[in-house]
């Protein structure tokens, strides 16, 4: 199986990568900062199972998207393909910098619009495959200092709805995913002693089992929150 995923080097994306780092799969990451991205594949050949490939692009940019979608598509069409890159900058409409809502656009939204019609083609010819947008809490409500982010987040909620009713027909499903605070690096200032932000190994447990079901099942939306609700 061929997997694809973006913001892949920590995070959530490197906990999906580990979840699907099984013989026999081969998995196509991708992330910003080759560093880390480094290190991160390093981890997972430790384990000697799933064939790792690594490229560097900043998905913020339409033509550096396209060079990882050729990357991609030289072992085929992805069987999963995981639009997780993703950033957040606090402010509010009124008075955010400008530019902001651009920046959040880009990354948040354009980067798995992009990617993901590079390469449907060979999806829609295989009539398989399975796409997963890592959208947010904030795709569903107002978020508190997260206005461009927001905005960019409902933005990728819609693009999922969209292609989902575009290519149910076609034999490739779309979930999209709102998960809400993990213990990420936009957390990393957070006491988590109490236990109050969720792992990002949450995640990936869930996009795990919901891309095991039966070619006539879909899960379309998965909403996760910390026990104790939103912060």
């Amino acid at each position: 199986m061929i997997v694809v995923i973006t913001g892949a080097s920590r995070g959530i994306g490197k906990a999906i990568a580990e979840k699907f780092n099984e013989k026999g799969n081969t998995l196509l990451l991708c992330s910003r900062n080759i560093n880390l991205l480094e290190l991160a594949a390093g981890e997972l050949r430790q384990k000697n199972t799933a064939t790792i490939k690594i490229f560097a692009a900043d998905l913020s940019q339409p033509a550096e998207v396209l060079k990882f979608a050729e990357f991609c598509l030289q072992d085929g069409a992805p069987d999963l393909l995981i639009n997780n890159a993703g950033h957040f900058i606090s402010g509010k409409v009124y008075n955010e910098a400008d530019g902001q809502l651009e920046r959040m656009l880009n990354i948040n939204l354009f980067s798995a619009y992009h990617l993901t019609r590079a390469v449907l083609p060979g999806m829609i010819k295989n009539r398989s495959g399975h796409i997963f947008n890592i959208c947010s809490v904030a795709s569903l409500q107002p978020y508190h200092e997260g206005g461009s982010y927001s905005i960019s987040k409902y933005a990728l909620k819609g693009f999922s709805e969209n292609l989902r009713q575009e290519l149910k027909g076609k034999g490739i499903k779309v979930t999209a995913v709102y998960p809400g605070a993990v213990m990420t690096e936009s957390w990393s200032g957070f006491d988590n002693s109490q236990n109050r932000i969720m792992e990002a190994s949450d995640i990936s447990e869930m996009i795990y089992s919901s891309s095991k079901l039966s070619s006539q099942a879909v899960v379309e939306d998965i909403v996760i929150r910390p026990q104790l609700g939103d912060l």
